[in-house]
This record gives C-alpha cells, structure tokens and sequence, in this order.
C-alpha cells in the first residue's frame, strides 16, 4: 500500500451581502467570503490537500477564477469533481483533517453538519474527517475578523 499526504490553505475576507458558507453549510449571518464560487475557504482548504496529494496542480488549475462557469458555484460540487479526478488515478481518500480559523461565527455548533456534508461530498464516514475551529486571538486581519482561514491534510493510499 502507498500512502501520499497533501496539505491545503485558503482564505477569504468577508464582505456584506454574501452567504456564509463553510464545509458546505450555510451559515445564518448577514456576512459572506469574498470570492468567485461561494467562497467556501474550507472545503477549498481540502480540495487543495487532495490534489497536492495526488501530484496534482491546485484548485484554481482546474476550476479557475476567470471561467464564468464557476461563479457562484457550490464548492461540494468542485470537491466531488476533485474525488472523481483523484480516484481516476487510482487514490482512495484515507482520512482529512482541517482547522477553520475564525474570530467570527461561532463554528462548533456547525462542525457535525459540516463534517455530514463533507462526508457526503468525499464518500468518507464522518469519523474519518477531523475538523476543528480556533481563533487567531486577535492577530491580524483573522484576528480583527475580516477573513476566515482553512488548513487541511489528506491522506490518500492506492494499491
């Protein structure tokens, strides 16, 4: 068995107006990530590990922020696209593990939805994603809570 791990980061500043999404569920807040899909700097965190995991270029290669296709686009599906790409090279998703980093919302009320809807996108059980939420204790634009952050490992195995 080979094993390959990936790491993955975003980050995106927050903006009136706009939907809140994380780990693809919609927070309710009248704030929203900056971005050209919905902005979702988790589940782009992890679409990132993924790749690198499996040697591949990142996500703005495959979905980038100039096609018009991707506007607005739900980010679980650009994650379903990243499992249907890695797994045609043979790769099966052993486990991910992810930290959102927020001053503002409050995340660990969300995190047994979000791991349900990554679950959902990446066919792992949600025992096998580890995500975890913290603060940037006031440091920086984090810190000020004018962005939200999103680090993530995969591990992939292939036989």
């Amino acid at each position: 068995m080979k094993y390959r791990i990936g790491h993955g980061y975003d980050i995106h500043r927050l903006v009136a107006g706009r939907p809140l999404v994380l780990g693809g569920v919609k927070f309710a807040t009248d704030y929203g990530l900056d971005g050209h899909s919905d902005a979702d700097c988790l589940t782009h965190a992890i679409c990132d590990a993924l790749l690198g995991a499996a040697g591949l270029p990142d996500i703005g290669h495959f979905f980038p922020n100039t096609d018009p296709a991707y506007k607005n686009i739900d980010s679980q599906v650009l994650l379903q696209r990243v499992v249907a790409e890695i797994t045609k090279l043979g790769f099966n998703i052993a486990n991910l593990d992810a930290t959102v980093i927020a001053e503002k919302p409050k995340i660990y009320p969300h995190l047994a939805a979000m791991k349900a809807a990554l679950a959902h996108s990446t066919g792992l059980l949600p025992d096998e994603i580890g995500l975890k939420a913290t603060t940037n204790e006031g440091v920086g634009d984090l810190g000020r809570g004018l962005a939200i952050a999103a680090h993530a490992v995969a591990l992939l195995s292939r036989s």
